[in-house]
């Protein structure tokens, strides 16, 4: 730009991925969010004193901090160090906690005699994050985190990708704005992409290259609504989800891959389920087993185990009572079988 004098490169598939270095956000490192050091959790019992110990990643004050430090900030900022925290000037509190700009004339007194030095104060806020952020040690990390709180990155937003990435539109929207729509309404969105030509359109992408792009697209956001995930954002962290969702999540990957001749284990998959979205669970586990695939589920659902091919029924007690095969075949084999806790549910009996 002649303007202001950015340079963009050409753009490359890695630039929209904030797990490569090309495009991830500079300053979370493509995570989304930064610890931040927060002034209520530095601080203790505000009717206690400094000396006493009210910072509390300084704890009881000692040494070169207590004899140097604290008597110079004393002065600096007119307060008493005795006094209890709450009883010191909000001034002072803040320049304590936030730093202060100018330098300070630190005097020291060791066994060389008196000395004297000009520095800075950082304050007690910005040490820690400087403590935190330049130590190789885990420990003083992780004692350090007890004093900072998960924000969203000030510069991406959270959403983790540089400027020039999320300033790239498709259709009015970036990445950073996909990815915060639920599944649902991304595929709306990405189905509502115009392509040149289509029903006689002059304007739109163009279906050589789009085409081909947006059918993908739309395909995996489908598998994705159709094992009731059409409420998830396809930015949500991974941390956050069930065991269901992640393991909904894993299936709709495997239906996108359409491999033939896999075996498929499923612990529980309709755990978290609304009762409506379980038939479409179960039409995607009848698709996986049409493409030629084996689907073991592990299950309580009655609908789920109605639509079995074959039922393998466990029993009859859980833990080291459990294990024996009490009765297996199709569902009507169970349901005839008197032996079955399972038939007689099924029967409604139970």
């Amino acid at each position: 730009c002649p303007v202001c004098g950015l340079s963009l490169p050409e753009l490359e598939p890695r630039q929209f991925s904030f797990n490569s270095p090309f495009g991830a956000c500079p300053d979370c490192h493509g995570v989304g969010t930064r610890r931040e050091v927060n002034a209520d959790l530095v601080l203790g019992d505000p009717s206690i004193s400094i000396l006493e110990g009210v910072i509390l990643p300084w704890g009881e004050p000692s040494g070169y901090l207590r004899k140097v430090v604290l008597p110079t900030l004393a002065r600096a900022f007119k307060f008493d160090l005795p006094a209890p925290w709450g009883a010191h000037s909000e001034s002072a509190r803040h320049a304590i906690l936030r730093g202060a700009p100018g330098k300070f004339r630190f005097q020291t007194d060791g066994a060389k005699g008196r000395g004297e030095y000009e520095s800075e104060w950082e304050g007690v806020l910005r040490n820690v994050e400087r403590r935190y952020r330049d130590s190789a040690s885990d420990a003083v990390r992780t004692s350090l985190e007890e004093f900072m709180i998960e924000q969203p990155c000030q510069s991406c937003g959270g959403k983790r990708l540089k400027a020039e990435s999320l300033a790239v539109t498709v259709f009015g929207r970036g990445i950073g704005d996909v990815v915060d729509l639920p599944v649902e309404r991304a595929m709306e969105h990405f189905a509502g992409i115009p392509l040149r030509g289509e029903n006689g359109a002059s304007a739109g992408l163009d279906p050589d290259i789009a085409g081909p792009i947006l059918k993908e697209v739309v395909d995996r956001l489908r598998f994705l609504r159709d094992v009731g995930l059409d409420y998830l954002t396809l930015g949500r962290a991974a941390n956050s989800l069930s065991g269901g969702e992640t393991q909904r999540i894993r299936l709709a990957t495997q239906i996108g891959s359409r491999l033939v001749g896999v075996l498929y284990i499923l612990d529980e998959p309709s755990i978290g389920l609304h009762q409506r979205d379980n038939e479409r669970l179960l039409g995607t586990l009848r698709g996986l087993r049409d493409l030629g695939n084996t689907v073991i589920v592990v299950e309580h659902d009655a609908e789920t185990i109605r639509a079995a091919d074959h039922v393998i029924d466990l029993g009859p007690r859980a833990g080291r009572f459990g294990g024996e095969v009490v009765a297996e075949g199709t569902v009507e084999d169970i349901l005839r079988h008197p032996g079955s806790l399972t038939g007689r549910y099924l029967r409604g009996e139970r």
